[in-house]
C-alpha cells in the first residue's frame, strides 16, 4: 500500500485513495445526521413542547446500540465493513424518507416518529464499529493519527455548517429538510461502493458466547483503552447540551429554527479550527495530560453557555466547547485504533460505540428528564460542573493514561 507513495506523504490520510472516499462517506453523512437532527428536534418540540420527549430522542437512538453490542462489533470482524457500511446507509436512506412521511403530524402522531427512530439507531448501531475499524485498513499506522483527525474534521465542518442549512431548509420547508438528507445518503452509498476492498483480516473464531465478550475482555485488560473511553462517556453524559439547544433558542433566546442551525453548528466551528491546528501541529508528547486538561475545559466551556442568555455568547461558548472536545476525540480515537489488535478491532469499537452513544445519546436523555424537572439552565451548568469533576476523578483514578506521553503503543 506504500511502495507508490513517497515517504513525506506517507502519513497523510489523503495520500490513499480509499481514504478519500472513505471521507466523501462521512462527510455526507455526517450531514444528512446533522440537517435530520435539527429537523427532527425543532419538530417534535414544536408539536409537543415537552423537554422529555427531546430527551426520549437520544434514547431511541442509544438503545439499540445497547441491546445489540454482543452482535455489531462481531459482524464488523467477521463480514467485510465496506458491506457491512453500505447497507446501514441504505437503511438511513430509508428512514429518511420515512420522517418525510410525517412532516404534515398532528400532535398525537408523533409516535411513528420514535419508532423510525429506533430503526436509524439500530442501522447507527452497525455502522459504528464497521467504520471505526474501517480507517486502519485503509491507510497505514503512520498515516492513522492524521486520518482521523481529517476525518472528524469532515463531522465537524457538517456540524458548522449541516445545522444552519438544516435550520434555513426546515424554514423553507421540512419536505425540504428530510428530502435533501436523503440525496446525501444517496451519495453516501455511492461513496461506500467506490472505496476499494480494503486490506481486512476478517475474524474466523466460532461465534461464541467467548468470541462476542471478547471486545469487552481486551478494554478491561487494558488500563489506558479503558480510562480513554470511560473518561470521554462520563464527562459527554454530564456535560452534554445538544438535546436542550431547541429550548434555548426558543425559549432562552426567543430565537427560530434559523438560530437553533447557528447554536448546532457553534461546537462544530470550534471543533474544525481545532482539527486544521492538530492536522499541522500534532500532539506528540504529555498526550494523557492534554487528555484531562481539554475534558475539563469542555465542562467549563458548557456552564458559560449554560448561564448565556445571547446568541452572540451561545455560539462562540459551543466553539470553545467543540475545541476542547475535538482534542479529547483525537486523542482518545487514536488510542483506540493504535491499541486495538486487528482481530478485535470491530468488537473493541462496538463497545466504544456503546460508550459514544451513552454519552451522547443518553446525556440528550439525562439532560431532557434534568430540565423537565429543574428547568433547562441548571440542567446544563450542574451538568458542565459534573464533567470537570469526571475529568479530576479520573486523574486520580487512571494515572496510567494520565501519564502517557506518546499515542502510539509501540513507542510506549
Amino acid at each position: 500500500m506504500n511502495t507508490l507513495i513517497p515517504d513525506d506523504k506517507r502519513k497523510l490520510a489523503f495520500s490513499y485513495i480509499g481514504f478519500r472516499f472513505f471521507w466523501l462517506t462521512t462527510l455526507s453523512v455526517s450531514f444528512a445526521v446533522q440537517i435530520m437532527a435539527v429537523s427532527i428536534g425543532w419538530q417534535i418540540y414544536d408539536l409537543t413542547g415537552e423537554p422529555f420527549l427531546l430527551g426520549l430522542v437520544g434514547l431511541c437512538l442509544f438503545f439499540p446500540s445497547l441491546l445489540l453490542i454482543l452482535v455489531t462489533g462481531l459482524v464488523a470482524d467477521r463480514y467485510s465493513r465496506r458491506m457491512v457500511m453500505g447497507i446501514c446507509l441504505s437503511v438511513e436512506l430509508l428512514c429518511a424518507l420515512g420522517f418525510l412521511a410525517f412532516v404534515n403530524a398532528e400532535p398525537h402522531e408523533v409516535w411513528p416518529i420514535f419508532g423510525i427512530l429506533i430503526v436509524l439507531g439500530t442501522a447507527r448501531a452497525f455502522w459504528g464499529p464497521a467504520a471505526q475499524s474501517l480507517a486502519p485498513n485503509i491507510v497505514p499506522s503512520e498515516a492513522l493519527a492524521n486520518a482521523i483527525t481529517v476525518n472528524a474534521s469532515a463531522w465537524q465542518f457538517s456540524s458548522i455548517v449541516g445545522p444552519a442549512v438544516g435550520g434555513l431548509l426546515y424554514g423553507v420547508s421540512p419536505v425540504v429538510a428530510f428530502g435533501t438528507a436523503a440525496v446525501l445518503l444517496c451519495a453516501a452509498v455511492v461513496f461506500v461502493c467506490l472505496i476499494p476492498k480494503p486490506a481486512q483480516r476478517e475474524s474466523n473464531q466460532a461465534t461464541s458466547l467467548e468470541t462476542m465478550l471478547a471486545g469487552f475482555r481486551y478494554i478491561f485488560s487494558n488500563r489506558v483503552v479503558l480510562g480513554a473511553i470511560s473518561l470521554d462517556m462520563f464527562a459527554v453524559l454530564m456535560g452534554g447540551a445538544v438535546a436542550l439547544m431547541p429550548i434555548y433558542a426558543k425559549d432562552i433566546l426567543n430565537a427560530g429554527p434559523e438560530e437553533l442551525g447557528m447554536l448546532r453548528a457553534g461546537p462544530g466551528i470550534g471543533a474544525i479550527v481545532m482539527a486544521l491546528y492538530l492536522t499541522r501541529f500534532p500532539i506528540r508528547d504529555h498526550a494523557g495530560k492534554a487528555l484531562f486538561i481539554f475534558v475539563g475545559l469542555f465542562g467549563a466551556f458548557t456552564v458559560l453557555f449554560g448561564v448565556s442568555t445571547t446568541v452572540w455568547l451561545s455560539v462562540p461558548a459551543l466553539a470553545l466547547v467543540g475545541a476542547a472536545d475535538m482534542v479529547s476525540v483525537t486523542i482518545r480515537e487514536t488510542i483506540m485504533q493504535l491499541w486495538t489488535p486487528e482481530e478485535v478491532r470491530g468488537r473493541v469499537n462496538a463497545v466504544n460505540s456503546v460508550f459514544i452513544g451513552a454519552s451522547n445519546e443518553l446525556g440528550e436523555f439525562r439532560a431532557g428528564a434534568v430540565a423537565s424537572l429543574i428547568g433547562p439552565v441548571p440542567a446544563v451548568v450542574l451538568g458542565g460542573f459534573g464533567a470537570v469533576a469526571v475529568a479530576a476523578i479520573w486523574s486520580r483514578v487512571f494515572p496510567e493514561l494520565r501519564d502517557q506521553r506518546t499515542l502510539d503503543k509501540r513507542m510506549v
